[in-house]
């Protein structure tokens, strides 16, 4: 971009050029009585806006080769928790009992949960008939939320993940997330709306590994009591049960020292995440690194006030005329 800076020298030589050609503004008969006449202050600033106007179009190439500051690396000590969550992304989280439906009211309480705990290390496993990680234990929230906001029920609609709810899949690829952990609290949030119907190993034995793991399980079951509507792909809802196994969910949690919660509608989920944010914290080491930084604000408003000082001063100090 700097090699935009040579258009200033053509620039430089026409304005010398068409200062010697230039036509007076008025014709005198006789100018040698005004040889001796001091000169004005305006005169010793009449070329000033020209100079101002290469200065513009310098900050104005700056601008445009993008200035960043260095990336960085720095080292701190945080105290936080290890927390993997668990979410499940069956067809059946379509289920409007929540608004807008499931998947949508939990990804927007979650986003509030994890901005309220900058500190803690905080991944994401989905799970449908199949699990994977989605984002592992990460400080990087603004990365996490990113990768959280990919989520939704379509992979296990299109058959691009099998769907079904292997509930015990889920727990054991989150455990596997936090098994090299070293925090005092680790902490498993398993969310899912429906009841164990496949996967590779069952709830109760995920649940024997993370007690030995000591990963403290939050079990949270989502949907009303009774029935609930569900979206057609014609267009339409239809009443469906909604069908949670409780007695599973309870065991899983009692087992590892955690909680069963079970939430029926916005407002309740919002109060068991706050319940969830008691844990204790544990001290660690984070690296952090810092990107490349844009820097062209200081350039921007220094060459907007070049603009406006030379415009001030060719309308109103220097105006000519005619």
């Amino acid at each position: 971009m700097f090699v935009l800076l040579l258009a200033l020298i053509p620039y430089i030589v026409w304005y010398v050029l068409r200062s010697k050609k230039s036509q007076p503004a008025m014709k005198m008969p006789e100018v040698a009585k005004y040889r001796y006449v001091p000169r004005t202050w305006r005169m010793y600033l009449m070329h000033l806006p020209f100079l101002l106007r290469n200065i513009l179009l310098a900050l104005v190439v700056i601008i445009l080769a993008r200035p960043q500051s260095k990336n960085t690396w720095s080292d701190t000590d945080v105290e936080g928790v290890d927390i993997m969550m668990a979410v499940d992304v069956s067809t059946s989280m379509l289920a409007q009992d929540f608004k807008p439906n499931r998947v949508e009211a939990l990804r927007k309480i979650a986003q509030q949960f994890i901005e309220s705990r900058q500190n803690d290390n905080i991944g994401l496993t989905v799970f449908a008939g199949e699990a994977y990680t989605q984002c592992p234990l990460t400080t990087d929230h603004a990365v996490l939320m990113n990768l959280y906001n990919d989520v939704d029920c379509n992979m296990a609609a299109t058959g691009i993940l099998e769907d079904g709810t292997a509930i015990g899949d889920g727990i054991m690829n989150a455990l596997l997330r936090l098994r090299n952990s070293q925090a005092k609290s680790k902490v498993l949030i398993l969310l899912t709306d429906g009841v164990n119907n496949c996967g590779n190993i069952s709830p109760i034995t995920a649940a024997e590994i993370a007690k030995k793991n000591k990963v403290r399980i939050y079990t949270i079951g989502i949907g009303k009591n009774g029935m609930a509507p569900y979206p057609l792909p014609t267009g339409g809802t239809v009443m469906m049960p909604v069908e949670i196994d409780e007695r599973m969910m309870t065991d899983i949690s009692e087992s590892t020292g955690g909680r069963y919660f079970r939430a029926t509608r916005n407002t309740e989920l919002e109060e068991i995440y706050k319940e969830i944010d008691k844990l204790e914290r544990t001290k660690f080491n984070v690296k952090e690194y810092s990107k490349r930084n844009e820097l062209f604000e200081p350039f921007a408003w220094a060459a907007l006030c070049v603009l406006v000082l030379e415009i001030l001063l060719r309308v109103v100090v220097l105006r000519r005329l005619p």
